[in-house]
This record gives structure tokens, sequence and C-alpha cells, in this order.
């Protein structure tokens, strides 16, 4: 039976290597969903894939800000309406401004919640009013969810209340069968990575094809034999 993935922050990083895993190496998934901003990194990475894509696999690319509300839903419609039922998905889209506490503008705080929390629970929601039915649902935190790192206030709130919500979502959604997984990547070279550690050597690190993987074999047949409450992968 094929299967449908949407992916948010799809243009780089996390979200792009797990587009490329569904579409290219994964046996069930057929059509993947990509949400990311409008991008120079988006049309080329778009461009590159398609250009690999197997018979009978297919990308929609839909250009949004995950962080505007209003916006994020009118996508959302769209593509249920063009695609129909998302069976797999992964809210990786992330933002943060890591600055000292007395730095910290309310505006980048309401962003930085916007896009990492409020939008992954704006897709679900608005999904399972349209009577989507998911098979899984992973939502990306981060082991600074965990344990709050100095100069990360913003960010780190966000992801501990991706790892709560995502517990919630667990119990609730469990009744239609759903998996809800949880995953809090430790450091990973992405170029949010880069925003938080600038000095960071990305070599000596996770890559974002390491995290793509594990996300790969969640959504795979032996997924569901795997603990899903809060799943940390670090190097």
């Amino acid at each position: 039976m094929s299967k449908t993935a949407l992916v948010t922050g799809a243009s780089r990083g996390i979200g792009l290597e797990t587009t490329r895993r569904f579409i290219l190496n994964h046996d069930d998934i057929t059509t993947v969903v990509m949400f990311a901003r409008d991008s120079e990194d988006f049309d080329t990475n778009v461009a590159e894939l398609e250009k690999e894509l197997p018979i009978g696999r297919k990308l929609v690319p839909y250009k949004v800000d995950v962080g505007d509300r209003a916006t994020l839903k009118k996508a959302v419609k769209r593509a249920y309406d063009e695609v129909g039922n998302i069976d797999i998905l992964v809210n990786n889209a992330g933002y943060t401004n890591p600055v000292p506490l007395q730095q910290v503008k309310m505006a980048d705080f309401e962003k930085t919640m916007e896009v990492n929390v409020y939008a992954p629970f704006t897709i679900i929601k608005a999904l399972l009013n349209r009577g989507n039915t998911f098979d899984l649902i992973v939502n990306i935190a981060s082991t600074a969810g965990i344990n709050g790192r100095s100069g990360w206030l913003t960010y780190s709130a966000s992801k501990a209340a991706v790892i709560n919500m995502s517990q919630v979502m667990r119990e609730e959604l469990s009744i239609y069968g759903t998996r809800v997984v949880c995953l809090s990547p430790g450091r990973t070279a992405t170029a949010l990575r880069k925003t938080l550690a600038p000095d960071e050597d990305p070599t000596t690190i996770m890559q974002p094809e390491h995290v793509a993987q594990v996300i790969s074999t969640l959504s795979s047949s032996v997924g569901k034999f795997i603990d899903s409450e809060n799943i940390v992968v670090r190097q």
C-alpha cells in the first residue's frame, strides 16, 4: 500500500535528508509533500531530487512559512485536497535566535514558539479536523528541551514544550492507531546548529542524514517495535 508523507523544514538539513530517504529509499512511501520557506536552497534541492525520482514517485513542494499560522492553515488544506490522506508527518521546521536572557525580545520568543510549537500543533489539528488518519507523527525536539542551555532560553523552552506535547498526543491519538514519536537529536550539523554554536566544527558532530536514517527506520515496518516516548539521538 502506497503512503504519503509530509515533511516541514524540507529545504535543507534533517528535513531535506528525510525527504530524500523517503522518496528514494522507502519501500512504501510514493508521495512526499515538502513544506519550506521560499529560498534558492528549496528550489535547487527540489530540482535535484526530481531528477532522481523513481517511476511512480512524486514530490509535492509548497513554499510556506510555518510560522505564519494563517498561511500554514491554507497550505495544509491545499495539500490535503491535492494528495489526500497524510500517513506520515515529520514536524521538523525549527527557529531560534540564541541570546542571553536580558536580550530576549518578545517578538523573537513568540516567533520561536510559533515555528517550533504552534506550527506542529496547527498542522496536526488541521489535518485531524479534515478527517486525516495518521500512521505516524514524528515531532523533532532536541536534547536542549530535556536540559535547558544557557543562552538558549527560547529554544530550550520551545523544545521542552514539543516533548510534553508529543506525550499528550501519543496518549490521545493511540485510539486511532497513530504512533507519535518525539525525537530529540543532540548536536547535528544543520543551519540551525550553526546559529546556536557558530564556532563549532560541523564535521565533528552528527550529520543530518544520520537523524534522517533514524526517522526512516521509525517509519518502516520495524519502527513499531521501538519505544517512542522520547528518543534521544546523539553521537
